[in-house]
Formats: structure tokens, sequence, C-alpha cells
């Protein structure tokens, strides 16, 4: 199954190379690929580049379109055009990963309205702002609703994709594969060690 991954400038790194790394470790059950708005090298804050394909390019029926956050989606949100392409992906996608901020670009485009979600609690005001129609869960590690899985920050994404491994193939393997990684797995995913009322 192929994880598209939606990449843009100033991305945050281990949204998205976390998960990486998890669906790497099982490559015969998936691959992932990059993809951005126009293709080309996508640049983070960090330094990093990565090359990408357009979006475009994206398969119809997509087994996993998934979206990381970072500082560059304060200024993705208000990229019409990139939120029309990921309403196209999402829409024909089986399933949907947001980590951290990520959540706000889909929960801009409305498919999120009158469903639950997460996001980074540190900037939880902001994303809740630009989905005001998503009922926002803000102890949550990840949430799931129905094809749409979200995370808190940054590293929760690793979490909820061994989540939906667990989801998909068993508990079993999801805690092989954290050990297989020395990575200590938040299995509850309705609690949130970084969430403080």
């Amino acid at each position: 199954m192929e994880v598209a991954i939606l990449l843009f400038d100033d991305f945050e790194t281990l949204d998205v190379y976390g998960p990486v790394e998890i669906f790497g470790l099982v490559t015969e059950l998936y691959a992932a690929r990059f993809y951005s708005l126009h293709g080309g090298l996508i640049n983070n804050k960090a330094g990093l580049s990565i090359l990408t394909e357009k979006l475009e390019m994206v398969p119809e029926n997509l087994g996993i379109f998934l979206i990381p956050g970072g500082i560059g989606t304060r200024k993705e949100v208000d990229n019409q055009p990139l939120l029309d392409k990921i309403i196209q992906i999402s829409t024909s996608s089986t399933f949907v990963l947001t980590v951290c901020t990520g959540s706000a670009l889909l929960a801009k485009t409305g498919l999120l309205d009158g469903k639950n979600a997460t996001s980074n609690k540190r900037a939880l005001d902001w994303v809740m702002s630009n989905g005001p129609k998503v009922t926002w869960n803000k102890k949550a590690r990840w949430v799931v609703d129905g094809k749409y899985y979200t995370s808190s920050g940054v590293s929760a994404g690793m979490d909820m994709v061994l989540g939906f491994l667990s989801d998909r193939h068993g508990i079993e393997m999801a805690r092989q594969l954290a050990y297989k990684m020395e990575y200590h797995w938040m299995e509850d995913k309705d609690n949130d060690n970084f969430y403080s009322p």
C-alpha cells in the first residue's frame, strides 16, 4: 500500500521521518513516497531538502495520505490550490493521517467538520480556529474517526502510526516494531502526557 506524504516548505522533520521510519520497517506492506504541490525540492527550517513529485502524480484510490505539521502550516492554510488537492486526494484515499498541525490543513478543507480530531497541544488554539466545526479532543494523543487519524505534536505521529498498524495488523506487530526501534510507544491514544488542563 502506498503512503503518499505531503511536503511543503518548513515542515516538521520528525512529523515526516518518524512515520517514514515505522512504515520503512514493513516495506512488504507499505511504500512511502514524497509529494508537494509543484514537485521538486522542498526545504524545512533545519536545512533538510527532499525531492518530491507533484501532487497531481498521486495515484487514484491511494492507500494512505499523510499530512505532517510544522511552522509552514501557518502559511499553507491560506494556499487554496494546495487545499483543493488535499480535498481531492483525501476524498479518494482509504486512510488519511495527520501529524501535529497537519490537522489544521485538513480541518481548513472542511473534511473534518463534525468529526473528532486532535493536534499539537501548544498550537491547539490556532488549529481550532481553522476548524471551528470539528470536535477537538484536547486530551488525546491521537484520535481515530473513520478513515481519519489525527495526532498530537511531533513524536505523537509515531505513536499514531503504531496505533494505525495495530488496528490493521494487531497490537503485537506494533509492539515488535516499537521494540525494534528501541522506542517507548505510548499505547494509550486517549491520554497525552503533554496535555495540561
